[in-house]
């Protein structure tokens, strides 16, 4: 089919516009701000015992089957977040290790789970919409229905977290929901109703940074009130309080997240990356809009080229086609 010029060109102008157009939108687009009804968990590692209570309860609450020594039927102690292993409860040790919440001969503990990102990545990655991000709650949900199993939440994950199951027929993308079946019903992340000494605590993300903040300002070796499993739970622990790292972390990384973590040893010694605090699906929004922004005279040459080369090729099917007649007329004499 052939184009002609004037309506080539007439798309080509519609393209531009249109492009224009989702650069506008792309440069509107801004990290997104928590709902003051937004929830999540504090984990104070100078609190945690390294019971595995929560691990346990996990399981139990999502229906996570055990881990098992690869070939045998032997449950074993799993090393990492897996397709059974929604939360996880890891050591960092020291020299000796005598001491609790020593960098130097000693050892503390860390959680890990889905942080629940302000400005979640999986979700900016996901082409389907598998993984949704509630707008009140603000936590991160994955739908498997929706998911093609392309992964790319895996890849897009700075915390690593989505795992993949080919352990089904249809394998799936598992991560923590943050037990909102339980909540649904006003309950508590099963993590946190177990715990037995309140390093996990659940509540709205507003309230437990004012805690975190009454926290901070405690006098080291004083003691104070900790409350246990949630914020309104009623429920209090009286501990000494610790000389805390003065910083938060997930208070602001990448945007912030809806797990946030307090503790005495250095948050490297958990292996958990020092971010900046714009997110990457914020930065990759800023970059779509700088490039649409510029696209226009882009396109322009592009329609250009496209009508020269159309031309050429409509020059060289016409030199072709005579040349053919030519060679059938000499072939007839």
């Amino acid at each position: 089919m052939k184009i002609k010029r004037r309506d080539f060109l007439k798309g080509a102008a519609g393209s531009m516009a249109l492009l224009a157009l989702d650069g506008q939108d792309a440069r509107a687009l801004t990290a997104p701000t928590l709902s003051p009804e937004a929830l999540g968990i504090l984990f104070d590692s100078t609190l945690c015992v390294g019971c595995n209570a929560c691990m346990a309860s996990c399981k139990d609450a999502n229906d996570m089957p055990p881990d098992f020594t690869e070939g045998q039927d032997i449950w074993d102690k799993p090393v990492d977040l897996s397709p059974n292993t929604l939360n996880i409860i890891k050591k960092f040790t020291s020299g000796t290790g005598e001491t609790k919440d020593a960098e130097s001969d000693g050892y503390a503990f860390i959680k890990m789970q889905c942080l629940h990102c302000v400005d979640p990545s999986c979700v900016t990655a996901c082409p389907v919409s598998a993984l949704l991000k509630d707008k009140d709650t603000g936590i991160v949900t994955y739908h498997k229905h929706a998911c093609i199993g392309c992964r790319y939440c895996q890849v897009a994950c700075p915390y690593n977290v989505p795992k993949f199951d080919f352990n089904h027929i249809y394998p799936v993308i598992v991560k923590c929901q943050l037990c909102d079946h339980l909540i649904a019903e006003d309950k508590t992340p099963a993590c946190c109703s177990v715990c037995p000494t309140g390093a996990a605590l659940f509540g709205k993300v507003v309230d437990l940074k004012v805690e975190t903040e009454r926290r901070q300002r405690m006098v080291p070796g004083t003691i104070y009130k900790y409350p246990v499993k949630s914020l309104d739970s009623g429920l209090t622990l009286k501990n000494a309080a610790p000389e805390y790292v003065p910083h938060v972390y997930g208070e602001k990384e990448l945007g912030g997240t809806q797990v946030m973590f307090m503790s005495a040893v250095s948050f490297d010694k958990f292996a958990l990356p020092d971010f900046p605090d714009k997110s990457f699906a914020s930065t990759s929004n800023s970059i779509q809009g700088a490039i649409y922004t510029g696209m226009i005279f882009p396109l322009a040459v592009l329609a250009g080229l496209m009508f020269i080369v159309k031309k050429n090729t409509q020059q060289e099917e016409t030199k072709t086609a005579e040349k053919e007649k030519d060679n059938k007329e000499e072939n007839h004499e």
